[in-house]
């Protein structure tokens, strides 16, 4: 196998948005280099279940539900 193929893989901390840790192995920085999570689970509508918000800027969703419409 060709030496240097593979990135190395080492121990960093991960910051969750409320100020939770965990330790995980990756190839992201340096050894014990710490990542601060902008959106994590906790906080992402898409695992949360928040509502979404469609913006209509220049009447593309509404051009698009009046061409589906026969759909729904």
């Amino acid at each position: 196998m060709k030496k240097d193929l593979h990135p190395e893989y080492h121990t960093i901390k991960v910051v969750m948005t409320d100020g939770t840790e965990f330790e995980t192995r990756s190839t992201y920085g340096e050894e014990g280099q710490s990542l601060q999570l902008d959106i994590d689970p906790n906080t992402h509508p898409a695992w949360t279940g928040g509502s979404q918000h469609l913006i209509d800027r220049g009447g593309r969703v509404s051009r698009f539900k009046k061409k589906f419409d026969f759909l729904g």
